[in-house]
């Protein structure tokens, strides 16, 4: 009864397949293969340094194309006329922009002012950008600053020393700290919808 094994031995790996039709190879067929030196191995060492070969010529050719590209951006960027001492110097003109009709002058400090717009405009969005940032900065220093919160953490933190094997007997410390959040928290949220 316990003598045979449950489990079917495992049939072999090999497949065979019989053909209705026999198969014939030439002998010469048959020689060249036996005759030829390469194997298995070294066709598979062939194939990987030939798509060695294939992935260098693809990246030294990407790598072409990229630094012409650059060469070409870099070329565009020098050559186009710096447009930034422009909106700085709004007077100063170059020679292609001085003429003797007074309607271009006009033009040009109309469109000087223009730009000292809306750079007066950018600038303002960026300082009231940054005084609302110093806002919430002063809110974060008060909490940082709330001596009961420290307090309450430096119990949690000493009970945590002395237990640090138990860390789970400092829950009255930590009780007392989710206390004092729950105060800062109810004096923001009063501060804030005030």
């Amino acid at each position: 009864m316990g003598q045979n094994s449950s489990k079917t031995p495992p049939s072999s790996t090999q497949h065979v397949f019989t053909s209705e039709s026999p198969v014939n190879f030439s002998p010469d067929l048959i020689n060249a293969l036996q005759a030829s030196p390469e194997t298995d191995s070294t066709r598979s060492k062939d194939l990987e340094l030939h798509i060695q070969q294939r992935v260098h010529s693809e990246l030294a050719r990407l790598d072409a194309e990229h630094s012409k590209r650059l060469s070409e951006l870099q070329e565009q960027i020098s050559a186009s006329p710096d447009s930034t001492t422009n909106s700085i110097h709004p007077d100063a003109r170059t020679p292609d922009q001085s003429t003797s009709s007074g309607g271009v002058d006009r033009k040009a400090a109309a469109e000087g002012d223009k730009l000292r717009d809306l750079s007066r405009q950018s600038v303002q969005k960026e300082i009231d950008m940054l005084k609302e940032k110093l806002k919430r900065r002063r809110m974060k220093e008060e909490v940082v600053k709330d001596k009961a919160i420290e307090k309450a953490k430096g119990e949690i933190v000493k009970c945590l020393r002395l237990n640090d094997r138990r860390p789970l007997d400092c829950w009255r410390e930590v009780e007392a700290f989710k206390e004092e959040v729950g105060r800062l928290e109810k004096n923001f949220l009063g501060k804030v919808m005030d």
